[in-house]
């Protein structure tokens, strides 16, 4: 099966907007409202990320304000200043070089909307966010066609020459006929794996 060539680095916003550890809570408040994030990066030294920052952080400020009753760690947080104080840490980070698959698990596991995107030594390179994941599903058809055709039929170990690709909206059909039933889910694993495809039709025969 082929891999897709798109990886977090394809998508990631690279300018980033972070705070470091002794920024004041109204700063981060006017940071995240100012650039319509959810989160922020909090930095140490030549820009390491030590932590993040988000709303989720800072609501327990308005969530204890009237009462004492609560998990405790959260109340702790409501007494939090500083973004030392107030992020989350270690960060949940990803490398560059993932696959924008990786990155969507690592969000879905960790239930974070954004992932600082960090080198061999967590130094700050970009942030990934969900919205950012999503970008391949603005692929063309046509593109998304002529991968499959080229970088999935093509490296096939059989003959597949009878076979044809449409794509509508994202939805891939695959036509035509195959030597060996068995060879059905595997063509239409490798081409669910092309980055755009929203899903797969098989209007297969074998011979």
């Amino acid at each position: 099966m082929p891999e897709s060539p798109y990886t977090v680095s394809d998508v990631m916003t690279h300018t980033v907007i972070a705070v470091g550890r002794d920024a004041p809570f109204k700063e981060i408040v006017e940071l995240i409202d100012q650039w319509r994030v959810s989160a922020l990066p909090v930095l140490e030294g030549e820009g390491r990320v030590i932590g993040v920052v988000s709303e989720a952080d800072l609501l327990p400020k308005e969530e204890f304000r009237d009462t004492e009753e609560g998990d405790p760690a959260e109340r702790a947080k409501a007494g939090g200043l500083i973004a030392g104080e107030l992020m989350s840490t270690p960060a949940v980070t990803v490398h560059a070089d993932a696959s924008l698959a990786e990155a969507a698990r690592i969000m879905a596991r960790r239930r974070v909307k954004r992932l600082p995107v960090v080198d061999g030594v967590g130094i700050l390179q970009g942030v990934v966010s969900r919205g950012d994941l999503l970008k391949v599903f603005l692929r063309g058809d046509e593109e998304i066609a002529e991968e499959i055709r080229h970088a999935v039929l093509s490296r096939l170990p059989v003959t597949t020459g009878s076979l044809t690709v449409t794509v509508a909206e994202g939805v891939v059909t695959l036509s035509g006929s195959l030597p060996d039933r068995m060879l059905a889910p595997v063509v239409a694993r490798a081409a669910r794996a092309v980055e755009g495809v929203v899903d797969i039709r098989l209007d297969l025969t074998h011979r």
